[in-house]
């Protein structure tokens, strides 16, 4: 209940924040931010009604999500056009400024679009007759450059964007590869001032491909969550397979069930990747004692081109893996019957608010029972969701992490992973799981993924809704039932 009501305050708090922001730019801020209420307005609603004790059933809750997808879209279109005429008619007046001022400040340089290589040249990592190259690619309908700053192994140019941003990174980045072939990377982002800027990298700064001993690591862990795996099968059943190692088969079934659950995730990722032409490194599986397998962790060792790719392959493995155990979850529920394998307290049923409202539509009455006789598949289904739950998580660089970063940012996402790490360690005092995941999080995925080449366009509306219904869904799988609610659900003794 406590938890319900935090997340319920941090997302007002975001809406208050994003107006405030909003304000300064006038009607498309705040045709921005009434995009983030009405997506967020639904979910709201409903753990506002939540924490109130009020259940929504779920065809209300399709009702709602539906109303505000198609509001959400009208609004981008709004936006869209908004933003469009704006562009329209400032675009030739700051023109003309920018000409006028390049004018004023070289006239021996009238008939060159952009200013002449800066005298820190010498401090640059980039040979000074590259960045003359360069500098060479931009000009009045791409890219008005004002200023070369040093950064890292290449530099960042600062200036104007003038056409449309994923339109022009392409032809920035077609330009410098006719002049320099295939020896730097451009990329468009916001700068702290959230104004576009490209950044210029050499190839060597790319991702670097998987080295053998990571494959080894990658092995050793797909080794360690067989392990893991199994003992979790047996836990289940009621022994611990290091004391009665000869009873491994009866916990095979449960493997099984898992690594289905983990191939279908990666394979969702693997597929998309393929068909962006990305590349992704082998799967580091994170084996836990208690539930077998946390997931595992993937990198990305191709540049990705637009946030919508990063959003993309996020958002796949997560569909297959949940996909694969929403089946399991109802195959077992529907093969459920009196003098099944599994005895378990009605009670547990409370623990996830979609798994209880499930269990309730199949089960009906047999809910009311202190121990309800259920199929093997139900709990392997209900590790499955809440596998593909956690990796939801809205931090850093997990699958929600991704999600959030494709939709509105790195800058949000630090947000997120922020408060996702504070309601984790609140969890912890009650689920020692959550600060396991949490360290987990920290120690390799705290930090958002590296910038898109493209990381100005955002993913479109229809992306968004998908996103927000994905995290929507992952809190329904972690959320428990409060007493009240489960009472007037008729779940539990």
């Amino acid at each position: 209940m406590a938890i319900t009501g935090l997340i319920l305050l941090a997302a007002i708090a975001i809406l208050v924040w994003g107006y405030r922001r909003a304000q300064p730019y006038g009607s498309v801020g705040i045709l921005a931010w009434l995009q983030s209420v009405v997506l967020m307005g639904p979910w709201l609603l409903f753990f506002g009604l939540f924490a109130l004790g009020i259940y929504i059933n779920l065809a209300g809750v399709l009702v709602l999500v539906l109303g505000s997808t198609g509001l959400y879209i009208y609004l981008g279109r709004r936006l869209r056009d908004l933003g469009q005429d704006m562009l329209s008619t400032q675009r030739p007046v700051s023109a003309m400024a920018e000409v006028n001022q390049a004018n004023s400040e070289s006239p021996e340089q009238t008939d060159q679009p952009t200013p002449a290589p800066s005298k820190s040249a010498v401090e640059l990592s980039i040979p000074a007759d590259d960045l003359a190259q360069i500098e060479g690619i931009f000009g009045l309908d791409t890219y008005f450059r004002t200023e070369t700053i040093p950064y890292d192994q290449g530099a960042i140019f600062r200036g104007n964007l003038r056409g449309e941003p994923a339109a022009t990174q392409a032809q920035l980045a077609a330009s410098l590869q006719e002049r320099l072939g295939d020896r730097y990377r451009l990329f468009l982002v916001e700068n702290l001032e959230q104004k576009p800027t490209v950044v210029v990298l050499p190839a060597s700064a790319d991702p670097v491909k998987t080295t053998p001993a990571q494959w080894a690591l990658a092995g050793v862990l797909a080794i360690a969550t067989t392990f893991t795996g199994l003992e979790a099968g047996a836990i289940l059943q009621g022994f611990d397979l290091l004391q009665d190692g000869s009873r491994w088969r009866a916990a095979l079934p449960f493997l099984v069930a898992l690594l289905v659950i983990l191939v279908a995730h990666e394979a969702g990722h693997w597929v998309t990747a393929r068909r962006y032409k990305i590349r992704l490194s082998p799967p580091f599986l994170i084996p836990a004692w208690q539930i077998g397998a946390f997931g595992s962790l993937t990198r990305f060792e191709s540049l990705l081109p637009n946030r919508s790719v990063l959003f993309d392959i996020a958002l796949a493995g997560p569909a297959a893996g949940g996909l694969v155990s929403l089946a399991m979850l109802i195959g077992g529920l529907l093969l459920s019957h009196p003098g099944s394998a599994f005895q378990i307290p009605s009670g547990f049923f409370q623990g996830s608010i979609l798994i209880g409202a499930l269990a309730r539509v199949v089960l009906g009455s047999a809910l009311q029972e202190p121990l309800v006789d259920i199929h093997p598949l139900t709990i392997m289904g209900w590790l499955g969701l809440v596998i593909t739950a956690l990796n939801l998580m809205p931090a850093g660089q997990l699958d929600g992490g991704r999600l959030v970063q494709g939709i509105y940012g790195r800058k949000t996402l630090s947000r997120t992973t922020l408060f996702t790490l504070v309601v984790l360690a609140l969890v912890a005092l009650a689920n020692p799981l959550a600060l396991y995941w949490a360290a987990v999080i920290v120690l390799l995925q705290r930090t958002p993924e590296r910038p898109c080449l493209n990381d100005i366009s955002e993913p479109n509306d229809a992306r968004a809704a998908l996103g927000l219904l994905a995290l929507f869904l992952a809190l329904t799988v972690l959320l428990p039932l409060t007493p009240s609610l489960a009472g007037r659900l008729g779940i539990g003794a």
